[in-house]
């Protein structure tokens, strides 16, 4: 179906405030004012933290195509560039980077993140499952199902693909926190920052002196060799202990409780002795839920058309893929979770050369997680009313902060 583009809504003085809350009692689905945005006014001007008035692009099709394009910008010092939060002085390495430095330094670690190379971790993962859910069972009933299983599951395997001491994980969550949440100051998100880099600096300058056959040990080599500078490797070393276990301890956290609240679904998936039911469920959790909130961000680099209307070079673009995964023109029905559904074509990872580096590991945690979990305690439930569970309201990430639950 072919929609023709509403007009956009150009002043400045009527954009509305960015992110949007959510609506009352609905914790899984975006807010409504970003519904009626993408069936309204695919493109809109929307008002940041610090007065700036980016376009906002709610459709499936104008986000795939504005993060393919490389008339924009993923930069984060790009004057124009519409931030989540102030700025520190902590860089989260090749995210906030163009070609041709992102891809350079994106091929530094990519070969850990090869679909093949991230299958050959099945058996590493499942066995971190299994002690999960085997402590899981033999500690106290009920629980915090956050700090029992969603978050150390891929703290483990994060650790493991680092060669990163697990020890050490309250550090290193406990900053991971501070750096991914709203409300941090700059000045405490450079604290945790730094604090971070120090930890895995050290990490990485030891494996210069006895190398292993880790992802540090292949970045400390990089730096051996003059293919990275040290703080170019640390600084890729603390994205990827961030990004490696926060985003999947949410998935986890936050789809075991929707899971929970569908009963349906829940057996459906529980019961079913075809791996490919766990695959497509996997896919269409990423697509409902959809955790990376606030948007992507770019900036146009050249004048260009956005949901048939122009952008101007230099003006800043928010897409936030929540609302995409849910555009009933891509996903019949969007807001229905169905774990039949065929929904690999979301962009919960991003779409383009920016797209996230570590998905496939992500894919396999979750499967693994959805295919053992479930059955081993099929009399999981939830400890508290939902009205009781705190949602990270105030995170870049979102999830829950702690889930009770019992069996």
């Amino acid at each position: 179906m072919t929609r023709t583009p509403e007009p956009a809504v150009g002043s400045t003085a009527e954009a509305p405030e960015y992110p949007m809350p959510r609506a009352r009692g609905c914790p899984f689905d975006p807010p409504p004012e970003l519904r009626d945005l993408q069936r309204e006014t695919p493109l809109t001007r929307v008002r940041l933290w610090d007065g700036s008035t980016p376009w906002l692009v709610t459709r499936y099709a104008d986000q795939r195509a504005v993060l393919a394009d490389r008339r924009v910008s993923a930069d984060m010092t790009h004057p124009a560039y519409p931030r989540q939060a102030p700025a520190g002085e902590g860089s989260l390495s090749f995210i906030g980077m163009d070609d041709p430095e992102h891809a350079r330094l994106r091929r530094m670690v990519g070969a850990a993140f090869a679909v093949k190379k991230v299958e050959a971790m099945r058996p590493m993962v499942q066995r971190i499952v299994d002690d999960a859910v085997d402590a899981l069972l033999g500690g106290p009933n009920p629980v915090d199902f956050v700090e029992a299983f969603a978050l150390p599951v891929p703290s483990l395997v994060i650790c493991e693909l680092l060669d990163v001491p697990y020890a050490d994980h309250a550090f290193f969550q406990d900053n991971s926190r501070t750096i991914i949440n709203r409300d941090t100051t700059p000045a405490q998100r450079d604290e945790a920052f730094g604090r971070l880099a120090g930890y895995l600096g050290g990490l990485v300058a030891a494996k210069l002196e006895d190398p292993g056959d880790d992802l540090l040990s292949g970045l400390a080599r990089r730096v051996g060799a003059g293919e990275l500078t040290a703080r170019q490797a640390t600084e890729t070393a603390v994205l990827l202990l961030i990004a490696g276990h926060e985003t999947t301890a949410n998935m986890i956290a936050l789809s075991t409780l929707l899971l929970l609240r569908h009963p349906g679904q829940l057996a459906l998936l529980r019961d079913a002795d075809d791996p490919a039911v766990a695959t497509r469920a996997v896919e269409e959790m990423l697509r409902h839920l959809t955790i990376t909130h606030g948007g992507r961000r770019r900036v146009a680099l050249e004048d260009m058309e956005v949901a048939g209307r122009k952008v101007r070079a230099g003006e800043g673009l928010v897409l936030p893929n929540e609302i995409a995964n849910r555009d009933p023109d891509v996903f019949p029905d969007p807001d229905r979770l169905d774990i039949t559904r065929e929904a690999r074509h979301h962009i919960a990872f991003g779409f383009g050369v920016h797209q996230c580096l570590g998905q496939p590991l992500a894919r396999l945690e979750l499967e693994i997680v959805y295919r053992t979990l479930y059955r081993r305690v099929p009399g999981l439930r939830p400890a508290a009313d939902l009205g009781e569970i705190p949602f990270k309201h105030d995170g870049f990430v979102y999830g829950v902060h702690a889930l009770p639950v019992a069996w």
